[in-house]
């Protein structure tokens, strides 16, 4: 009979992949706290913390417990017509965290996105119709920025910068939205040129735009680009200015991830949407949402009978999913009750000392980092396969996408662990430094 490793070449489509996949993918047994146990014996440091949503580690005792408690209970329920306790107790919490009252419960990233974009043109078709505004029907684009990522469906897509993303491919396809300069890299920087660059294109596109779609401090897949609270200060006056709604997409970066429990907090701003995912559960089963403020949801929820605009039209099978919201309420309790902001300002100022050690490296470009998140992007593309290789034979897990070779570790992780991550990254860089001078020899 065929190994379930065969199983897996023969059938198995991985993510970002071809079919059948003509790279590595590791076996793995089991995972504990901050490690990954391999079929072969080899057990490796988590420095991907599962693509930012194990921030607990791996099969922690208070989230394993409310998995069982409530699959013992009920595993699902159709969310049509009927409703049940977690979701209603996750609802509340998140509410009170965001100030954000309304509480759309979805899939996955992605599909939040999608129904963020459905939730910004209804807002303004519902506002056309009681104010008999006619020109509020014709906001239906979105303004997005440069090196965005916002997910891979095909509306999330659109939003996704077409140039500079992995989704350029599909750019035929897609609805044609509109793209702004995103903010320059550095916490420390004005921004000025990205801040004009927004005005002028929201004094241009505003009365066709539904929303502007960002991601609060860190651009995730677009680059890692980390950037400073005093572009979303303006963005948000901006949006306020030219009658534009703000959606924050803080499936990758909400949680602690950049130090504060939302990166909108470093620029004390609150947006109309927020879109929430990936650590949301700890990393134990898909679930995202979007909140909204009580003036988009109320202006979609009291059209009259004639209208075509009664409610939000969007129903997920799975949506609030009672496994998922179980889970994610003992998820965020255990995080609130923790000292997650010590830990993420000690994780902060690692990161902050022993990467310094990559800037004299030849492949490096920049070195930067936040909260939980350390990136070194290369001037190149073409290492992550070595740089991974290098890693896995030092007892770490790392996936170098493109030109960044970055870690996004566990809120849990030890101090002696992290080193070993930061160190191990370090010496893949002079490993392939080494290699590529032999090679001019």
């Amino acid at each position: 009979m065929d190994s379930w490793q065969d199983l897996d070449k023969k059938h198995v489509w991985h993510p970002y992949a071809s079919l059948p996949y003509n790279g590595k993918n590791l076996a793995v047994k089991k995972t504990l706290k901050t490690k990954i146990y391999l079929e072969d014996g080899r057990v490796l440091l988590d420095g991907m913390s599962s693509w930012w949503s194990a921030i607990h580690g791996y099969n922690h005792p208070k989230l394993k417990k409310a998995l069982v408690k409530q699959a013992k209970k009920m595993p699902h329920i159709m969310f049509g017509g009927l409703s049940h306790k977690q979701p209603a107790l996750l609802a509340k919490m998140l509410s009170d965290l965001t100030c954000l009252p309304s509480v759309f419960f979805c899939d996955s990233g992605s599909v939040a996105v999608e129904v963020a974009l459905k939730t910004a043109i209804s807002y303004y078709k519902a506002r056309a119709e009681n104010l008999g505004v006619k020109a509020d029907e014709k906001k239906c684009k979105f303004i997005s920025l440069e090196y965005a990522y916002h997910g891979d469906t095909l509306g999330a897509m659109s939003v996704c910068d077409p140039v500079n993303s992995m989704h350029k491919i599909y750019g035929s396809y897609v609805q044609k939205q509109i793209f702004t300069k995103a903010p320059e890299l550095g916490f420390d920087s004005s921004c000025e040129e990205a801040i004009e660059a927004l005005e002028q294109t929201l004094k241009k596109y505003h009365k066709q735009s539904a929303a502007l779609i960002l991601e609060p401090i860190v651009q995730g897949a677009g680059g890692m680009r980390i950037y400073s609270p005093i572009f979303l200060q303006n963005a948000r006056k901006l949006c306020d200015k030219y009658d534009v709604l703000l959606i924050a997409d803080e499936i990758a970066t909400g949680f602690g991830h950049t130090g504060k429990m939302f990166a909108c907090e470093h620029a004390k701003i609150k947006p109309d949407i927020m879109l929430l995912g990936k650590s949301l559960t700890g990393g134990y089963l898909s679930l995202a949402v979007m909140l909204t403020n009580k003036e988009i949801s109320d202006m979609i929820s009291k059209q009259g009978a004639k209208s075509d605009i009664q409610a939000l039209m969007h129903g997920p099978t799975f949506m609030a999913n009672a496994l998922s919201c179980a889970v994610a309420l003992s998820s965020l309790k255990l995080l609130l009750k923790s000292p997650w902001e010590k830990r993420l300002k000690n994780i902060e100022e690692i990161f902050e000392i022993e990467l310094a050690k990559a800037k004299t490296n030849s492949l490096v470009k920049d070195v930067r980092n936040i909260g939980a998140i350390g990136v070194i992007e290369l001037k190149r593309t073409e290492y992550a396969s070595l740089l991974q290789d290098f890693c896995v034979s030092h007892g770490v897990w790392l996936r170098p996408f493109s030109n960044l070779f970055y870690a996004i570790v566990a809120y849990t992780i030890s101090e002696k662990d992290l080193k070993k991550i930061i160190t191990t990254m370090i010496e893949a860089l002079k490993f392939v430094e080494k290699g590529l001078k032999n090679e001019r020899k």
